[in-house]
């Protein structure tokens, strides 16, 4: 139906027009924010007591600046990865509906349509037909995807950002932030697209045509090749490139401004146990 990136947008808003094309825009907000409300607010926690424990030695330091300081590789793939899991537990229920709304289509059907007016329409039919079994359908492949995307994205930007730095004398700024969140946005991409694609054929399935994750990529790979798993790989960075780009140069922007909003009004004391 859907030749590639810029063929599948202009047959949708031909026959959709922009809605179409935002189709699901809702519950992708709600999406993001459970996601990455707690894959960007667990990271640096989890982190600092990962590096308190197995670097210092010491279960009540992970506040000091040397915890906080430590750049531990395996230790930061896996407060991303753990982080990443979190959020798509969290987040699960909302990527499923989010996945049927955008595939739903009145003028050209593809694959199993689930027609629901909202996000929480969704949620309710779901949940009326299937309980909460139903809303978590798929979350194996979504928190794999996820913890895979995670593990790779933080620890990938802070990578980059530091050799920017050594090697290219690069100083902190919007410039940096945006080239090392671009490295980042890539190579999350080729890491997470392959439990991604088995993820959304999970989450559109009608009945049980999947045993599990497992299942679904087998079948995959058999019926369609070992590159099916990477079907859609542009459309996704066109998404995800972006994404990074925004959510981690923003993050960058907002830690700055809380920093200074919090030296003006805290007291010391306060400052010192946060």
């Amino acid at each position: 139906m859907y030749r590639g990136v810029l063929h599948g947008i202009s047959v949708i808003f031909k026959n959709e027009g922009l809605k179409g094309l935002l189709r699901g825009l809702n519950c992708a907000y709600i999406y993001q924010m459970t996601l990455n409300g707690c894959r960007l607010g667990f990271y640096e926690p989890i982190r600092t007591h990962l590096n308190s424990l197995f670097v210092h030695r010491t279960l009540t330091d992970s506040k000091s600046p040397a915890a906080i300081a430590t750049q531990n590789l395996p230790i930061n793939i896996v407060s991303g990865a753990t982080s990443g899991i979190l959020g798509a537990a969290a987040g699960s229920p909302f990527f499923l509906v989010k996945t049927r709304l955008q595939s739903y289509s009145p003028f050209l059907p593809v694959g199993t349509q689930h027609h629901y007016r909202n996000a929480w329409d969704g949620v309710r039919q779901i949940y009326g037909a299937e309980g909460i079994k139903g809303l978590y359908r798929g979350i194996g492949p979504a928190m794999v995807r996820t913890g895979f995307g995670s593990s790779v994205q933080l620890p990938t930007y802070f990578f980059a950002k530091r050799r920017l730095m050594q090697h290219m004398g690069m100083q902190e700024g919007p410039a940096l932030h945006l080239l090392s969140s671009t490295v980042s946005g890539f190579v999350v991409c080729c890491v997470m697209h392959p439990p991604d694609t088995v993820m959304s054929r999970m989450y559109n399935q009608t009945g049980n045509l999947y045993k599990g994750a497992f299942d679904c990529l087998y079948r995959t790979v058999k019926t369609e090749g070992a590159l099916a798993v990477y079907k859609g790989f542009f459309a996704h960075l066109a998404r995800i490139l972006p994404h990074t780009i925004l959510t981690l140069s923003l993050a960058e922007q907002t830690n700055k401004l809380m920093r200074r909003f919090e030296d003006r009004i805290l007291p010391q004391r306060i400052k010192e146990k946060i």
